[in-house]
């Protein structure tokens, strides 16, 4: 099984309306695509722009080696087919919060303020549709908890 680890910095580049129809945003540290995402938390609606990591190069290496990531960004690890899906933070400066999403888009569990550069599994509580990594921190701040509808 392979661990996965995360760390995303710079904003979005901003597109207009003629070319956000003619190219998709791309992340400009990653290059990886870039699409919106809302958590659903106790009646509120929290919306990100996160880079989506589809292959196995680009989820083995997530968000090491960044240094900074904006409030309301960061990386989504489709798994298809859905698994138990474990993260570490090998590589990784800036502590996370490692968000399990389950098959019904609901958060399974939720890895907070994982440790920069810690090797330890950091494990979903079920099998997971996807991992969302937002900065350390900001799941408690927003109030975003396991059972909270995730859509991207």
């Amino acid at each position: 099984m392979l661990l996965g680890t995360v760390a995303c910095s710079g904003d979005a580049p901003e597109a207009t309306a003629s070319t956000a129809a003619a190219q998709p945003a791309v992340h400009p540290v990653s290059g990886l695509p870039v699409t919106s995402l809302t958590v659903e938390s106790g009646g509120k609606v929290h919306a990100f722009r996160v880079e989506v990591a589809k292959t196995e190069a680009e989820q083995a290496k997530g968000l090491m080696f960044r240094t900074a990531m904006g409030a309301d960004e960061g990386m989504i690890f489709p798994e298809d087919p859905p698994r138990k899906a474990a993260f570490w933070m090998r590589n990784t400066v800036i502590p996370l919060d490692i968000i399990f999403v389950g098959t019904d888009h609901r958060i399974l569990n939720i890895a907070a303020n994982a440790v920069p550069y810690d090797e330890t599994p950091l494990p979903s509580a079920g099998v997971a549709s996807a991992v969302l990594e937002l900065n350390g921190g900001r799941a408690e701040e927003l109030g975003i908890k396991p059972g909270d509808s995730v859509q991207w």
